[in-house]
């Protein structure tokens, strides 16, 4: 059984998470190109007009661009009538070299490595970004994408890149999407009021090694932001979030809410597979901001929030069965 199980927490360190999706429109073709670095061509009304066209997915050193390293952007749009109400889109923007930032309608929605200073590639990661349904438009919708190359091949290089569609899981609070992250660790780091306008914005959810933490296995923290009304915040609610590879301590406004954590080794834990559920007390909400912090400890191999579902539901709505069970057979390897 101890060796069935540290197969099996190999086996999950190594694969990609996420569910399936469903393909509702393809972005590969002609995209508008720019090389050089202005944060002015995320905004969606800026006039690419006299841009240069470049097909996407390939490396910019086959379209015109040989040699060329540094930095590039990628914009183009898609039409908001793909969109279904009550389905979650994601961009899939494939496989790029090396650094991405991803804008939809102007708002960053992913990133993966790190850009200089600190340049850290991510030529590997797959990228799946989730498009968060209120920055979603009727009409024309425009995806901008920040590129730096440190060498060789440049660009959205492979994948099949595109608007993927899934289920909704229902939550009145969204917080997947941007998060700060930090490695090391700090007691102060839960106080809804700490600066941490220096941290490393990351996805949630997503393993941490795939957005420039490479075999980093130890103690780093998570901090998010979120909104309630007034009267959300009189009432109850359950947090979800997600699942954590491998133990975690969590606070919302710097108040401990709960813990995962079987204390096992590497192998023989199992912590990484528990989805987590804390209450959250209207008595430690706030109308306006909120914050939420979780301490993360990653014994071996993949770490950090990885999976979801997260985000806000109230208790008297909460129910644990329908969360989504865990069953490693429905992983895949990266494509």
């Amino acid at each position: 059984m101890k060796l069935f199980t540290a197969f099996l927490s190999l086996f999950i360190s190594a694969l990609a998470f996420g569910q399936d999706l469903e393909r509702v429109a393809s972005l590969k073709g002609e995209w508008k190109f720019s090389i050089g670095n202005n944060m002015d061509w995320a905004d969606p009304d800026y006039n690419d007009s006299d841009w240069e066209e470049i097909y996407a997915p390939g490396n910019w050193e086959n379209e015109g661009f040989n040699g060329y390293d540094g930095y590039a952007w990628y914009r183009t749009s898609v039409d908001g009538g793909i969109f279904e109400k009550n389905k979650d889109f994601y961009l899939m923007a494939g496989y790029i070299d090396d650094v991405d930032r991803v804008y939809f309608n102007g708002t960053l929605i992913g990133k993966s490595g790190n850009f200089p200073p600190g340049y850290r590639t991510a030529f590997r990661a797959k990228r799946e970004y989730l498009i968060p349904n209120e920055l979603i438009r009727s009409g024309e919708n425009v995806i901008a994408i920040q590129v730096f190359d440190q060498h060789g091949e440049g660009g959205i290089v492979s994948g099949r890149i595109g608007i993927y569609s899934s289920e909704r899981y229902d939550f009145e609070v969204d917080l997947r999407g941007i998060w700060k992250l930090r490695s090391g660790d700090n007691r102060d780091w839960k106080d809804p009021y700490h600066d941490d306008s220096n941290w490393k914005l990351v996805n949630v959810p997503s393993p941490w090694e795939k957005q420039g933490f490479p075999g980093v296995d130890g103690i780093a923290w998570y901090r998010k932001e979120f909104h309630l009304t007034a009267n959300q915040a009189k009432q109850d609610w359950v947090i979800v979030l997600g699942r954590i590879d491998d133990f975690d301590k969590s606070y919302v406004n710097g108040e401990f809410i709960g813990a995962t954590a079987d204390f096992k080794g590497f192998g023989r834990s199992t912590s990484f597979s528990e989805i987590r559920a804390y209450d959250v007390s209207a008595s430690i909400l706030r109308n306006g901001m909120n914050s939420v912090a979780i301490r993360v400890e990653d014994i071996g191999n993949v770490g950090g929030i990885y999976d979801g579902p997260i985000g806000l539901v109230l208790k008297s709505e909460f129910d644990p069965s329908n969360l989504p069970k865990f069953d490693f057979w429905d992983y895949k390897f990266p494509k």
